[in-house]
């Protein structure tokens, strides 16, 4: 008979082999006694295998991720799991009440890790966040948008100078990764010096749920769970797509204020030099180009109609074979609009 697998562990609470459990971890409270707790759904398989967190609303505006987590933990693949698997739906709990990208001491949970017992807010929860979940993990994934005002391609952020990284990083299947260097007080830095294996999905904008995204950030997370052997692999003949790294990536900022008018869309192909949209003198009317400063994609914009001076419009990543690229995130948004089976499947409604 096969040894019983041991119940997990996690603040007080003991999640037996086989099942999922909510376990909430206590926070600071609010200034109106108003207690907060940050929701940890535990999902501890029957047989053996890696640990994982999946992580959204780090930036309690980024809700993207959030609704990736509620589909991802419905879909029956969690009967399925081998190890454990730690979904955190709202990491910064009072951001998201506030809908607000950051914690009431007005810091950035993003650049508050590892964080401190003793420290502001931010870093408490951080500290927490660091000790209780990240810490636990072999694998991580965590779910961003855009900044408010702007929107992003879906991409994948990541340490590619790591042969590890790179190989789950390139099983997510988006077509666009970014060789991403590492910034101080970042989830990823603090997570690589615990020994977490990390990636970062961005894709969409702050408070707005975009299914294309959605839908990319379910596949994704479930396609790196295969990878690690957390699930089975797919019955799809269908593999992933081989992804683009971008060499490097600039923005175009506004050349002056005014009204900005965007004339692309999201994964166009730009050469240097290109006109890419206007900005338009509200009062007496004049125009003048916004062009691009380098050949290769966009996989970045402002959604901003009124915009200042030295203000970023555009992200431009480079590639060595642009075309192709802009082809394939258009093939991409197209099997993501309008996909079929159970990573990518929509809600249904009664």
């Amino acid at each position: 008979m096969p040894r019983q697998r041991s119940a997990f562990s996690l603040a007080g609470e003991k999640i037996p082999a086989g099942s999922q459990k909510l376990v909430e971890i206590e926070l600071a409270q609010l200034f109106t006694s108003t207690p907060m707790k940050l929701p940890v759904q535990v999902v501890h398989g029957r047989r053996d295998g890696p640990v994982m967190f999946v992580s959204a609303a780090v930036h309690g505006d980024e809700l993207n991720g959030v609704e990736v987590i509620r589909r991802l933990l419905k879909s029956r693949l969690m009967r399925q799991v081998r190890g454990t698997l730690l979904a955190v739906p709202m990491v910064n709990m009072y951001g998201v009440v506030e809908r607000s990208r950051y914690l009431p001491d007005r810091r950035d949970l993003n650049r508050s890790f590892p964080g401190s017992e003793r420290g502001t807010m931010a870093s408490r929860l951080a500290h927490t966040f660091m000790s209780e979940v990240v810490s636990r993990c072999n694998y991580g994934v965590d779910l961003h948008t855009a900044a408010i005002g702007r929107n992003n391609l879906p991409q994948v952020r990541a340490n590619l100078d790591d042969a590890e990284t790179e190989r789950l990083a390139r099983a997510f299947g988006v077509p666009v990764l970014i060789n991403s260097s590492l910034r101080d007080g970042s989830l990823r830095e603090s997570a690589l010096e615990s020994g977490v294996t990390m990636l970062l999905y961005e894709a969409g904008a702050a408070l707005r749920l975009d299914e294309v995204s959605i839908r990319a950030g379910l596949a994704g997370v479930i396609n790196v769970m295969r990878t690690v052997d957390m699930l089975p692999a797919s019955r799809s003949r269908k593999g992933v797509g081989e992804p683009f790294v971008a060499r490097s990536s600039v923005w175009v900022r506004a050349p002056g204020s005014g009204l900005f008018i965007n004339r692309l869309r999201m994964g166009s192909r730009v050469e240097k030099g290109q006109v890419m949209g206007l900005l338009a003198d509200p009062v007496t009317g004049e125009e003048s180009p916004i062009e691009s400063v380098a050949t290769g994609v966009v996989i970045g914009k402002s959604d901003q109609p009124l915009v200042h001076e030295g203000e970023a419009l555009f992200h431009i990543a480079r590639f060595e074979a642009s075309k192709r690229v802009a082809a394939e995130i258009e093939t991409f948004r197209s099997e993501h609009q309008y996909g079929e089976g159970e990573a990518i499947e929509p809600p249904t409604f009664s």
